[in-house]
């Protein structure tokens, strides 16, 4: 088995490589993710980033490699572990509980943190009934933050879709991870929600000590919030560095960036 990662990585990928039969959607990818770090995941469509997601996060054993979260072997963990050891994702297609509450939406993901027992749930004792005003609090609270409290009795599947968007952000946050996973959350927003969504992320960074790995087709988002950026071609690592680096990178531009997209990246948010 492999050793551990060394040094104080909150999350690696070691060579990790996924094939399905015969397939190669990944090959021997190495992603480090450091304490307090956004790292952006780029690449054409079908490059393999969301089967990265998948296998960090359980969903898919990989066929070779490792993933390490905080030097602990997770490789073949399922995601309910994986979610308690503490790393949360959002997905590229939103797969909220859309006939349920926004409210009811957070406050499922709390309760992965909030141990109930059989008797007092039976019983609807006081301790249950506590427990239960008490996750309706911290859910209300985090849907302020996303600014989403005024919807909170509505179904989630009647949100407009940047809301949908901010309701999956807010639900993995419930979870209190350490480590939060974001596919694609600038998808269909225009460019003033994303610079809101630009502000989000590092104000989620700051107030709850967050390491970040996000997969986006936004460049100006990626380039300007982002300290690395991976990217991935045909399921392979294509290039690694800073920003600016993956910018003037000409293996990066001839197969993704395309020489019109790069200035743009150059563009800063507002705010």
């Amino acid at each position: 088995m492999a050793d551990s990662p060394a040094r104080t990585a909150v999350l690696q990928a070691q060579d990790l490589s996924k094939s399905f039969r015969g397939l190669q959607a990944l090959q021997d990818i190495n992603l480090t993710l450091y304490p307090g770090e956004i790292v952006g995941v780029i690449g054409p469509n079908g490059a393999g980033k969301t089967t990265l997601f998948n296998c960090l996060t359980g969903f898919l054993a990989p066929t070779a490699g490792y993933v390490y979260f905080r030097g602990k072997d997770i490789t073949r963990l399922h995601p309910p572990d994986i979610a308690r050891l503490g790393m949360a994702r959002t997905f590229q297609n939103i797969r909220l509980f859309g006939a349920m509450s926004v409210l009811d939406n957070v406050r499922v993901a709390l309760q992965l943190r909030t141990p109930f027992s059989l008797p007092e749930v039976l019983g609807s004792f006081p301790t249950f009934r506590r427990k239960e005003r008490a996750l309706a609090d911290e859910a209300l609270a985090q849907l302020e933050l996303f600014g989403l409290a005024d919807q909170r009795d509505r179904q989630a599947l009647n949100l407009p879709y940047g809301a949908q968007r901010r309701l999956e952000m807010a639900r993995a946050l419930a979870t209190r991870p350490e480590v939060l996973l974001l596919d694609e959350p600038a998808a269909g927003m225009n460019a003033t929600e994303t610079d809101a969504l630009h502000q989000l992320v590092l104000k989620l960074r700051e107030q709850f000590a967050l390491s970040i790995v996000l997969v986006e087709h936004d460049m100006r988002l990626i380039m300007n919030l982002c300290e690395r950026i991976v990217v991935l071609n045909y399921g392979r690592m294509l290039a690694e560095g800073k920003p600016d680096d993956i910018r003037q990178n000409p293996e990066v531009i001839a197969s993704y960036l395309g020489t019109k997209k790069a200035p743009v990246a150059n563009r800063q948010p507002a705010g």
